[in-house]
């Protein structure tokens, strides 16, 4: 991956080389090609968010908010990105089994997690999850993606401008936000591991033990009732896939443990 990102950005014209590069994935050091700056890209997350809060149902039923708060606080103190401007919202929607973070730390969680999640320990495994697509830039990385093939058509000028509609579409491409505000489309079942291993280390740092994203995977697997489609056949990764690897990084994500007091 390196070499490729090497390889792109000596192809692109010099004059536009210096709004291009390559980034480092926390944790995982993996790199990643960029063609959209990380301000730009928490300045559309917050207008973004501001669109799913007009437009959902968001509920402030302090039963469901103080949780969410709770422990949303402590997974963004674990992921130590100060220049976020955190902000968490609860969606008030039963069938929707999700959660998302769109950059700039603007988190929302919705209804249908909670019976899933059960306690403090699930939501820290679906909020670090989530959390770590967001810090991993894994948005930014699917709009660089879009924008690069756009690149021959409309020309780099248009493509790199943040105001361009190329940009805006990308955006909310990357981050399913076109006609279903806020249901997040899935990311690539590489970067669905990667916010995995990522989203697990910050759940420990955050005081809560690792081991119960293992149970909640399985709280998860047992709710799909057999209606998850083959693995091959979807971006996530089946939920007995995620667990092993889990279970795998469990010795990482110890060792980073400090349980609260």
């Amino acid at each position: 991956m390196r070499l490729r990102c090497r390889f792109l950005v000596w192809l692109l014209p010099l004059t536009v080389g210096t709004l291009f590069g390559c980034t480092t994935v926390p944790y995982t050091n993996r790199s990643q090609f960029m063609m959209v700056s990380e301000s730009e890209e928490m300045k559309l997350g917050a207008t973004a968010f501001q669109q799913v809060v007009h437009k959902e149902r968001v509920t402030h039923d302090t039963r469901l908010t103080e949780p969410v708060l709770r422990v949303g606080r402590r997974i963004a103190a674990a992921a130590d990105k100060p220049e976020y401007q955190w902000e968490f919202a609860v969606i008030d929607d039963p069938k929707q089994a999700n959660a998302f973070c769109l950059p700039g730390g603007k988190v929302a969680v919705y209804t249908g997690i909670f019976p899933i999640a059960h306690d403090d320990a699930g939501l820290a495994t679906v909020i670090g999850h989530e959390v770590a697509h967001a810090l991993a830039r894994h948005g930014a990385e699917r709009m660089s993606q879009g924008l690069l093939l756009q690149i021959g058509a409309v020309g780099v000028s248009v493509a790199a401008s943040g105001s361009s509609p190329g940009v805006q579409q990308a955006i909310m491409e990357a981050y399913g936000l076109g006609s279903t505000v806020g249901v997040a489309l899935p990311f690539s079942r590489s970067q669905e591991s990667e916010a995995d291993h990522i989203g697990l280390v910050y759940m420990a740092r955050a005081g809560y033990e690792p081991r119960e994203a293992v149970a909640f995977w399985k709280r998860m697997q047992r709710a799909s009732k057999g209606k998850e489609p083959p693995e091959f056949a979807s971006d996530h990764p089946s939920d007995a896939h995620r667990i092993e690897r889990i279970e795998n990084w469990l010795p990482e994500a110890e060792r980073a443990y400090r349980p609260a007091r």
